[in-house]
């Protein structure tokens, strides 16, 4: 193991020497060996942008590189003050979230909210999926803020930042509690997952769904199994998300498809089969988003397609900041989701065209806020140890 400064990082170069930023990646031995990552979405695990020092291993002649484990799915607690977080972005619309975990098993090698685990002091790469924060305490939590006095409801987004449904939900089932105490208080909620185990809690689901205080939006990246494999590697095939969206909307529950993200010369082809599946599986509604690369998730992607896709490279990402101002990323609002300029432009009026075409226009029926009993907060005192 060896350290250096932060200060000249290679993975955090500006755009414009992104290229030789690739190639110092590629040569410098910071990409994970295959066995040590295999199922995981990055290739690298850079430190986090906050750390002083930069670590990394290398060899030094005595074979130790082969006697280190493989990446394993690690869960610690997080203790937080409240379970809802508040957003004010003109991007969204939302303005409070629950996030169960922080980190996300699932891996996509494109998500936007890698970046928040250097606030843990981890890294954006192999640590965000793999060294997880689930937070056990936040169906309490939620039910003590819903009792508060002067509450005013809204509707709640769920799945917005790293996925409620992935792997560890299984034996975590912190969602289902967060259902349980949003069902009981008759508050609408907003649900986006790739995960078919969002079934699970069809029961609960359905029975707001008779209340009109529940819509999910179920995210389709691509159709082709390989891709999707490479990309989203512990996430549900694409035919199991076909068959999550047809469930839902045989229970009654509002879905739409999300077609997120949408990446130039990689999937964005797909554009019109994604939505006309989702349209045969019940998807009422359709949305999408154009790939964004904010931070380490820009370094973490670029090294991704040098791994699986050399030969498009170049083409995308020269596409990618074509829409960006010539920059990987533009976190500015209004364009940040959908980018700008002349592909952006042809993108766009490519999915009005097929969402008409395939009738995923029609807009969602508000949820209602007027039923809200809240709870009467008896047993929701947490424990001050």
């Amino acid at each position: 193991m060896r350290e250096q400064s932060l200060a000249g990082q290679a993975a955090f170069a500006p755009a414009n020497t992104a290229d030789i930023a690739d190639a110092m990646i590629v040569s410098s031995g910071l990409r994970v060996e295959v066995d040590r990552r295999r199922g995981r979405g990055a290739g690298l695990n850079p430190t986090g942008r906050f750390e002083a020092l930069q670590r990394e291993t290398f060899d030094d002649g005595w074979q130790t590189l082969e006697e280190l484990p493989p990446f394993k799915t690690e869960v610690q607690i997080e203790k937080p003050r409240t379970a809802i977080t508040r957003n004010e972005s003109p991007d969204t619309s939302f303005d409070r979230s629950i996030n169960p975990y922080r980190g996300c098993e699932h891996g996509c090698i494109y998500c936007f909210a890698r970046p928040t685990h250097a606030y843990m002091g981890l890294s954006a790469g192999l640590d965000f999926e793999t060294k997880l924060f689930a937070k056990p305490d936040a169906a309490k939590l939620l039910e003590r803020e819903l009792a508060k006095p002067g509450y005013k409801v809204r509707v709640i987004a769920i799945g917005t930042n790293t996925d409620p449904y992935q792997p560890i939900e299984k034996e975590w089932r912190i969602m289902r509690g967060i259902l349980e105490v949003l069902n009981k208080a008759n508050h609408p909620v907003s649900i986006v997952t790739k995960s078919a185990m969002i079934l699970r809690d069809l029961d609960i689901l359905q029975e707001m769904a008779g209340k009109n205080l529940v819509r999910v939006g179920i995210s389709v990246t691509t159709l082709d199994r390989k891709l999707a494999r490479a990309m989203e590697p512990r996430a549900a095939t694409p035919p199991r998300r076909l068959e999550t969206i047809h469930a839902l909307s045989e229970a009654g529950i509002q879905t739409a498809v999300m077609a997120a993200p949408l990446i130039p010369a990689l999937n964005d082809h797909e554009l019109e089969r994604i939505l006309e599946s989702a349209k045969a599986a019940g998807a009422a509604e359709a949305s999408y988003v154009i790939l964004r690369l904010p931070l380490e998730v820009s370094p973490l992607f670029r090294d991704w397609l040098l791994q699986h896709y050399p030969d498009r490279y170049r083409h995308v990402m020269s596409l990618v900041r074509s829409m960006r101002g010539g920059k990987d990323y533009d976190a500015e609002f209004g364009k940040r989701m959908k980018g700008a300029g002349p592909y952006a432009w042809q993108i766009a009026r490519r999915f009005e065209m097929a969402a008409r075409r395939f009738e995923l226009t029609r807009r969602s029926v508000p949820l209602r806020d007027d039923l809200f009993v809240p709870p009467d907060g008896s047993g929701v005192q947490l424990s001050l140890l």
